[in-house]
């Protein structure tokens, strides 16, 4: 059944805005789940206070937090020496701290300039962690907290799994999307038109499988993100004897294949991977292109590999001319398959 044009988001003129866009505010949601962290929880609250502090220097600092959590929240933004004028805690409750999927997917009109929040449904990576009935709330909780239009779309889909480069172009992958423990009754083509209706664009297009360690089945933010209308930047690795070489030389074979809406070639930047990373035997998916774009900046996870992670600042650097590039240490934080992409949100201005 179609939804009617009066309730499809791009048949109303919006779209899903680059990254690089104006923004007025990152999105997070505080850490509070131990078992993402098995046993190393400790030091990632203050790391989420510390990435807080460092986007506040740039925009607005929007995290869901539990009200019982949020006098310990403050504490810790300011021991990071946050801007705390620049931070808002709603009292929104989360299961765990992905926003980047459980989030709203903000859309912007181009003419009107109003901002709208689709909502997609979240069942965790295929149902993989749950509960995950109040990370499924999130986006409807953000859209009244804002008074923001909301989308309600009956899909599941997640912010990972997807990049756009806002001029029609939509990056993912098929090991995500086309995985049966998200929309099993989609066909390619259905899935297709699902993205295109809700998050505008003229084009999907589609890399393999995703790295070692990724429980998400394979979501784009750590393979190959946009850096410009017609420029991809992706992780490749040299190490042909690493478990990642050949799904990312597919990746990167897919990629000069591509071209853009008007038929042109897409710029291919190639970023390296860092040398595995593990915690207690188990392999990370550590991987530099889970960068996060905000005003003015680059947040760069890093990995205490001073070689490779200053290796992908400088080809950050050449991507995004003009913007700080900040390194942020999260060997820590991806102990919980996720980096600075994974726990934020971004939201249009």
């Amino acid at each position: 059944m179609t939804a009617p044009r009066s309730r499809i988001p791009a048949a109303l003129g919006f779209r899903m805005p680059a990254e690089w866009e104006p923004q007025a505010a990152v999105w997070l949601s505080w850490p509070h789940r131990r078992m993402t962290w098995p046993g190393h929880f400790r030091p990632i609250p203050g790391k989420f206070a510390e990435i807080a502090a460092v986007i506040s220097r740039f925009e607005a600092v929007r995290i869901n937090v539990a009200r019982p959590r949020q006098a310990r929240v403050r504490t810790l933004l300011n021991r990071a020496k946050a801007d705390l004028a620049q931070v808002t805690l709603f009292d929104h409750p989360t299961n765990d701290a992905w926003c980047r999927d459980h989030g709203p997917i903000f859309v912007k009109h181009d003419h009107t300039g109003e901002v709208a929040v689709t909502d997609w449904q979240y069942n965790a990576w295929g149902g993989k962690y749950p509960p995950f009935d109040r990370d499924d709330a999130i986006p409807a909780k953000v859209a009244r907290a804002l008074g923001l239009r909301r989308f309600a779309i009956p899909r599941v889909l997640e912010g990972g799994s997807l990049d756009v480069n806002g001029a029609g172009s939509l990056l993912t992958t098929e090991s995500c999307l086309l995985n049966r423990n998200r929309n099993p009754a989609l066909t390619r083509a259905q899935i297709e038109r699902m993205l295109r209706d809700n998050l505008g664009g003229q084009q999907v297009l589609w890399l393999g499988d995703g790295i070692a360690g990724d429980d998400t089945d394979g979501h784009v933010d750590d393979l190959s993100r946009f850096f410009s209308a017609d420029g991809i930047v992706t992780a490749v690795e040299r190490n042909i004897r690493d478990p990642n070489h050949a799904a990312l030389q597919e990746n990167l074979r897919r990629l000069r294949d591509l071209r853009t809406p008007a038929g042109k070639r897409f710029r291919i930047v190639e970023l390296p991977m860092p040398q595995a990373c593990f915690c207690e035997g188990v392999r990370l998916p550590a991987s530099y292109a889970n960068f996060l774009v905000i005003n003015g900046a680059v947040l760069l996870p890093t990995f205490r590999q001073p070689r490779r992670d200053a290796a992908a600042a400088a080809t950050l650097a050449d991507c995004f001319p003009g913007r700080e590039i900040i390194p942020i240490d999260c060997l820590e934080l991806v102990w919980g398959l996720g980096t600075l992409h994974c726990i934020s949100q971004q939201q249009p201005a």
